[in-house]
């Protein structure tokens, strides 16, 4: 039986994962910042649910020296955690944008780091980074949250260069529009009353988001799930895999003058 270890497994996309791989055979890491909350996936038989916050170095190299021991290996990481900071850019916090890229971005480069070393002694293994359509696309008032994503992409396409002498496969999952909790508590607010010079733009742009995805475009977590299992056994170096909107194609097949009078377009917005 081969291991995963996945973050960021107490929802979504994340919690699918974990499911879709128990079912498949696969022993599960299934690591969260609150696991004594955690009812469903504990019920899994092959599935381990244990603490871990990827703020926190400590916690990370403890539940991969664990789940060696407890499974022999690991075959393969999923960096799922992540949430998206919403709002316009001044108004911003020093620490909403720290934590942005504590999250999104060292969070995933400490997991990564941290299992390099086992992967490299056993000459294998897998790491897959799941971004966003929005490392490559860009909304209105996500600007935090797209750095993030993009430095992510940044990251993993090198990284890709310097593992591969150790037969180590890196994969970016591209999820698009997903049916994920990305606008609840996985979305930090970012608000400053006293920036009255940019609310009526935020007010269009926060009714524009209302009715601008259509329910019939937007994909389920276990959709996304099923790419990340693709993506985990597949033995090419196939680097990218995409699941969502015709934006992707939009952006490849136009100038960035015509995609963002495009995307500004969908959102009302008069950049002339």
């Amino acid at each position: 039986m081969k291991t995963i270890m996945i973050t960021g497994t107490s929802a979504g996309i994340g919690r699918a994962t974990a499911l879709h791989f128990a079912n498949k055979g696969w022993n599960v890491i299934a690591t969260m910042r609150c696991p004594e909350k955690e009812t469903e996936l504990t019920k899994v038989q092959n599935v381990w649910v244990t603490h871990l916050d990827v703020e926190n170095k400590e916690s990370i190299q403890t539940v991969i020296e664990q789940g060696i021991s407890k499974f022999g290996e690991i075959d393969v990481v999923v960096n799922n955690a992540g949430y998206g900071a919403f709002g316009i850019f001044e108004a911003a916090t020093e620490e909403q944008i720290q934590r942005q890229f504590d999250v999104n971005v060292f969070g995933l480069m400490r997991v990564t780091k941290a299992i390099l070393p086992h992967f490299r002694k056993n000459r294998k293994g897998v790491i897959i980074n799941v971004t966003s359509e929005g490392g490559r696309v860009t909304y209105p008032l996500f600007s935090l949250y797209h750095a993030s994503k993009y430095a992510v992409n940044g990251f993993t396409e090198s990284l890709l260069y310097e593992l591969s002498p150790f037969n180590i496969r890196v994969k970016i999952v591209e999820p698009g529009p997903t049916k994920t909790e990305f606008t609840g508590r996985s979305r930090d607010a970012i608000q400053d009353t006293r920036l009255t010079d940019y609310s009526e733009f935020e007010q269009k742009i926060n009714l524009m988001y209302q009715s601008l995805f259509d329910p019939e475009q937007i994909a389920s977590p276990e959709l996304v799930a099923g790419v990340i299992y693709k993506a985990a056994i597949d033995p090419s170096r196939q680097l990218r895999y995409h699941i969502g909107s015709d934006l992707m194609i939009e952006r490849e097949e136009l100038n960035d003058n015509e995609f963002i009078g495009k995307m500004a377009q969908r959102f009302g917005i008069d950049i002339e």
